[in-house]
């Protein structure tokens, strides 16, 4: 073995690194050293900074529990989440697009009838969301699962509450005709939790650290590629910049807001509620 030198460390830890018998972990491995020597070289990094960077992994990794996970924060502000959703979820022209998942999404939430109320007791203006959920080929999708998450009024997820829940969760079915009829309130923009390690490194910079108003959805139907997306709040002062990347075009939806009258449910409302149309389309399984 050649005596280790500046110059020739990459190819010689690259090498070592081959001896590994699975080829997709092997290829995985000799590429992270690879580019993780590439980003030292680069920026030629010194030993306190390389002691500072350790020091926050390491507190980052502690500050994760069951309804925190501050990695995945990590990986969503620095693009790397939807960078890994856009690869794996490349869909046909017309298919509805994926997003980030986030780190607030509970298993296992209640199934709810079309139209009932998974908000009950929430603060915020009362919202329908409503529509179809079909297939690329226009024909509607009978008993497509659609696990919806989100904020409530406050900016706040379940995991930020103090309850037990569930709270601003449920899952609904799209009807025999395709169709669905959600009672939430109003989604509004919030800022990702600012007190940890990540807080730390985003007010060292100018990057704003407010995601914009939005829902989430799970959707899936046997047969189909299952999705995981958002719908944004047309007009949203954050839809710009949301600080983890997770806005594009096709799902941003306009929030109709409605002095009073006639919901979606039914049911004849004398305070302003939102009304909110959107269809999924779901793309055939390989």
């Amino acid at each position: 073995m050649p005596h280790v030198t500046e110059a020739n460390l990459t190819d010689l830890a690259i090498e070592r690194w081959k001896n590994i018998p699975d080829p997709r972990l092997r290829r995985i491995m000799t590429s992270l050293i690879k580019h993780l020597h590439g980003f030292v070289r680069e920026v030629e990094i010194t030993e306190a900074e390389w002691a500072t960077a350790i020091d926050w992994l390491t507190r980052t990794g502690k500050m994760c529990t069951e309804k925190r996970q501050e990695f995945i924060l990590a990986s969503d502000v620095l693009g790397v989440s939807m960078l890994v959703d856009s690869i794996n979820h490349r869909l046909a022209t017309g298919a509805t697009p994926t997003t980030v998942t986030g780190p607030f999404h509970v298993h296992d939430s209640p199934e709810l009838e079309q139209g009932a109320n998974m908000a009950d007791g929430a603060p915020g203006i009362p919202c329908f969301v409503s529509g179809f959920v079909r297939g690329l080929d226009g024909k509607p999708i009978k008993g497509a699962v659609l696990d919806v998450w989100q904020t409530d009024g406050d900016g706040l997820y379940e995991a930020q509450r103090d309850t037990d829940g569930p709270w601003l969760r449920a899952i609904y079915r799209s009807g025999a005709d395709g169709a669905y009829v959600i009672r939430t309130v109003a989604p509004v923009g919030y800022t990702i939790p600012m007190d940890g390690t990540i807080g730390e490194l985003m007010q060292r910079t100018k990057i704003s650290h407010m995601r914009p108003a939005h829902i989430h959805f799970l959707v899936e139907a046997p047969g189909y590629h299952r999705i995981i997306t958002h719908i944004f709040q047309a007009g949203d002062q954050y839809i710009d910049t949301d600080v983890v990347f997770g806005v594009k075009e096709p799902l941003i939806v306009n929030f109709e807001k409605k002095p009073s009258g006639r919901m979606p449910s039914g049911e004849t409302s004398k305070a302003p509620f939102y009304d909110v149309k959107y269809d999924f389309t779901l793309q055939p399984g390989a």
